[in-house]
């Protein structure tokens, strides 16, 4: 073994950017020991690292938390700097080899803030335009390459087949078919592969670009009524038709993640089968298998128990980094002796570090570790927020308009004398985006820079009631609080109504409910206003919900806008007529909850409306 000066002073191979990637993994591999190999292995939690940590532990991977309330706002140019200094460390160990820092960035770099947040999955599926998802792949990429992070933990690729499911918002669609186009992201996150490229090996095309996890590895969305974590009952053929599909159609992406859940009563985090003899072996991905964010302590029953178990069924079913995040010296510990006592080989090892340096090779980290401050300027930039708002439009579903058919009640008249604005989420731009948008659960109220829906009138007097005024409070099942009506407005002479109305944010298993329906009693709000004027209901969600049939009679017009993110005034350019209304639903929108899950194919398929579901506006 080389010390230290003798590896600075040698014409080493891996520090060649001109040799190939293989050759330098080769050479780097040989000159390591089994602590330096393990750190690789290694990934953890910001809040634990600095400098003496990375040196002293040869650590691979930093990640950081999605946050939780009451953080103060995180900036991208802050956290460039923080991630510089864990570099700056790790390039000051003996082989100089350079973290790669993972955060989660599932719709736009949504901890940071002044960042974009684009549309969540459900909505960016509901567009069904492809080239868009690749280009907000790209501003999300340069976004994100701004805060100095390397590496996003996204997309997800999971197609959820229960609105139950707390994750479905992070589900572009219940048909298989639709995931596997919007995978399309990927090529927008790491750039497109040049023509010739070997399926299942990473790519990154630049700078400018950041490693992309496909996530989470296998069935995620199938699980029984929708739990999130749950167990997926199907048969190899189905798992591989319905849920596998979107993966092999983004085989170029450089990492995937496992989930949490079951297939057949089996936890995928430890089914060397589907992580090693299907992805790795059969559909030949040869990019870095990373854990779920403690992972390894939720295989234990209960969860933390038998931890040296866990961890060698692990490492033995072909996961090649594990996110720690936080007890990364009990893994250490833990991993370095399964080796010593032969219970995890040598060759187990190699693999795993060969992966993880083939990520950062051709990541190109060794030549650029550091950050770019030139990409702040397109932190929150006026082209993404146009991509944005596009996106938003796009998204939008029109699910009623006009009591009669052949008189529809949109687009509206933005030069209406009066109208009344209304809603619990009319007002406020947490709610409009939705879990995963600043903390890991979402939070209400004005929690970065974005914009609500607006008519763009100066000669229209807007009264808004419910979203800003406070007579009463109410609470809904999730303690949050919301604005509800004060004072009799039926006297007032409005033009139309205006009300949004939702859910509460939410994110994983927060977000599990059996019966899925509005938040904060919208459905009466909706009904209290529209039995006096005339209303479009503007729905703000991250599934399909149970809606009330005497709302829906009373109402002129239904639009599903989603969880829009920062750019709400993409709602208004369809409302308004600016663009007419081509979303189509992403999900089979059921009557009520015995229908889930719901299948399209069946016989019994009698949705309230069907997959593929969209109205357009009838203009002159």
């Amino acid at each position: 073994m080389t010390d230290a000066g003798e590896v600075t002073a040698m014409d080493c191979v891996y520090k060649n950017p001109n040799e190939g990637v293989e050759d330098r993994i080769q050479d780097i591999l040989q000159r390591m020991t089994v602590e330096e190999k393990i750190g690789q292995m290694t990934q953890i939690h910001r809040a634990v690292s600095s400098a003496a940590i990375i040196k002293d532990f040869f650590i691979g991977s930093v990640c950081n938390s999605a946050g939780k309330s009451g953080n103060k706002d995180a900036l991208s140019e802050d956290w460039a700097e923080m991630i510089d200094g864990f570099q700056t460390a790790a390039l000051e160990t003996r082989l100089a080899i350079p973290i790669i820092y993972g955060l989660d960035a599932v719709h736009g770099n949504n901890k940071f803030y002044g960042t974009t947040i684009f549309s969540h999955n459900i909505g960016l599926g509901a567009t069904r335009d492809y080239d868009l998802a690749r280009i907000i792949g790209s501003a999300t990429a340069l976004e994100v390459r701004a805060s100095g992070a390397h590496w996003v933990f996204a997309p997800c690729v999971a197609v959820c087949k229960d609105p139950r499911w707390g994750r479905c918002l992070e589900s572009y669609s219940e048909d298989t078919d639709v995931v596997c186009n919007m995978t399309s992201i990927v090529s927008g996150l790491q750039g497109p592969p040049p023509e010739g490229h070997p399926a299942g090996y990473p790519f990154l095309a630049g700078r400018n670009n950041v490693v992309a996890c496909a996530k989470h590895f296998v069935g995620d969305g199938g699980t029984e009524m929708g739990k999130n974590e749950g167990d997926t009952i199907a048969s190899y053929e189905d798992l591989e038709r319905i849920h596998m599909a979107p993966y092999l159609n983004c085989l170029a992406v450089s990492a995937v993640m496992p989930s949490y859940s079951r297939w057949n009563g089996r936890k995928l985090h430890g089914d060397r089968f589907l992580m090693t003899e299907i992805l790795k072996d059969k559909f030949g991905f040869k990019g870095c298998l990373v854990s779920d964010w403690s992972g390894i302590e939720k295989m234990g029953e209960p969860r933390g128990s038998n931890y040296r178990e866990c961890v060698e069924a692990a490492i033995n079913t072909g996961i090649d980094m594990v996110m720690v995040p936080y007890r990364y010296e009990k893994f250490i510990n833990e991993l370095t002796s399964l080796v010593k006592d032969g219970k995890i080989l040598m060759s187990r090892i190699d693999d795993a570090v060969e992966r993880i340096l083939r990520l950062k090779f051709t990541a190109g980290l060794f030549e650029h570790p550091f950050s770019d401050i030139s990409l702040l300027k397109f932190v929150g930039c006026k082209e993404h927020r146009e991509i944005a708002r596009e996106a938003v439009r796009k998204s939008l579903v029109l699910l009623k308009n006009g009591k009669d058919s052949d008189k529809p009640f949109l687009p509206l008249d933005r030069n209406a004398k009066r109208v009344l604005v209304a809603g619990t989420h009319a007002d406020n731009l947490g709610f409009q985006c939705g879990g995963w948008s600043k903390t890991w659960q979402g939070q209400s109220g004005r929690i970065t820079v974005g914009k609500l829906q607006e008519t763009n009138s100066a000669s229209t007097e807007h009264n808004c009631l419910g979203c800003r005024q406070s007579n009463r409070r109410s609470r809904n099942k999730s303690g949050l609080r919301e604005d509800s009506f004060g004072g009799d407005f039926s006297n007032e002479d409005f033009s139309y109504a205006i009300v949004a109305v939702g859910e509460a944010p939410y994110a994983e298993s927060r977000g599990d409910d059996p019966e899925p329906s509005i938040h904060f009693d919208g459905d009466s709000i909706v009904r209290l206003v529209a039995e006096k004027i005339p209303t479009v209901a503007i729905l703000m969600t991250g599934r399909p919900l149970v809606l009330d049939m005497t709302m829906l009679e009373k109402v002129e017009a239904l639009v599903a806008a989603w969880l829009p993110g920062t750019e709400g005034d993409g709602i208004a350019d369809s409302v308004f007529g600016d663009y007419d209304f081509t979303g189509k639903l992403p999900m089979s929108w059921f009557r009520e909850t015995e229908q889930l899950p719901m299948n399209p194919e069946a016989d019994s398929y009698d949705p309230l409306f069907p997959l593929g579901f969209g109205l357009k506006c009838k203009r002159e």
